[in-house]
């Protein structure tokens, strides 16, 4: 029996930018989204007409923030619980986010798919501009919730990074830019995944405070691009002794700017 055979589902609507958008989120089972969304979806620059996909987008947090904050963005939310996807499609029904719900559409598939099953599941090739992932990043052995849907989402199956940077790529047209959050720890199967899919990548680590360990990197880069790859300067999400962001994480997370790439020449 299945976790929502078991118990009802109950759910929250929760604010995001300041109230610019909602998101319908389950309580007490599967993932809730936070600031790793919030930053996701940050990495995406630019003011005009794009196409975005965000790859095992659960209720759509990170591919929503877009929408609310890039006018001429049309989203694509890519997931396949049935359970989240049914949120994201409660989201979009909201009042409060009609002004972006008509660019926004879901799409119930499996990232991982590959060749005739992935186009076959509706990822077409060469058709985002964008792709964005927040993919699980839990080594199987450290996730024990007794929550199925929570541990889906947060535990790392095996070659995760490069099944779905995979499929990142034969979405993407040629240009387009990668954008993911993780934890620093798979740096190493993120530029591997990456091969000769992508280049120009750049990595930048966020620390809670100076001196302290990273807790996640921010990941961009560019298909076919043949750009060597760039360290940025670290990302501290808080001033010594104080519990709020900084001005500028802070403006990240509320959708108030973009982190946009290093130029290059």
């Amino acid at each position: 029996m299945s976790e929502t055979a078991q118990r009802p589902v109950t759910e929250t609507v929760d604010a995001f930018h300041y109230g610019r958008f909602h998101l319908v989120q389950p309580k007490g089972i599967g993932h809730r989204s936070g600031m790793d969304a919030m930053l996701l979806a940050a990495l995406v620059a630019g003011d005009g007409p794009m196409r975005v996909a965000d790859l095992g987008a659960g209720a759509g947090a990170a591919g929503l923030a877009v929408a609310a904050r890039i006018e001429k963005a049309e989203v694509l939310l890519v997931e396949r619980s049935p359970l989240m996807a049914g949120f994201a499609r409660k989201t979009l029904a909201l009042p409060q986010n009609a002004a972006f719900a008509p660019r926004v559409s879901v799409l119930e598939a499996d990232v991982g798919l590959s060749g005739k099953a992935r186009l076959e599941a509706g990822l077409v090739d060469d058709a985002y501009d964008h792709v964005i992932m927040n993919p699980p990043f839990n080594d199987r052995i450290d996730s024990r919730t007794p929550d199925a849907l929570k541990a889906e989402a947060h535990a790392m199956e095996h070659d995760l990074f490069e099944r779905w940077i995979k499929t990142a790529g034969a979405i993407m047209r040629p240009g387009g830019q990668l954008s993911l959050i993780a934890r620093p720890q798979s740096i190493a199967e993120i530029i591997a995944a990456c091969g000769r899919r992508f280049g120009g990548i750049e990595i930048t680590a966020l620390h809670a405070r100076d001196g302290e360990p990273a807790l996640r990197i921010l990941v961009t880069a560019i298909k076919s691009s043949r750009t060597k790859l760039a360290l940025r300067m670290p990302l501290v999400m808080h001033e010594p002794g104080r519990h709020d962001f900084t001005p500028f994480v802070n403006d990240l997370n509320n959708g108030l700017t973009a982190y946009s790439r290093l130029p290059r020449s």
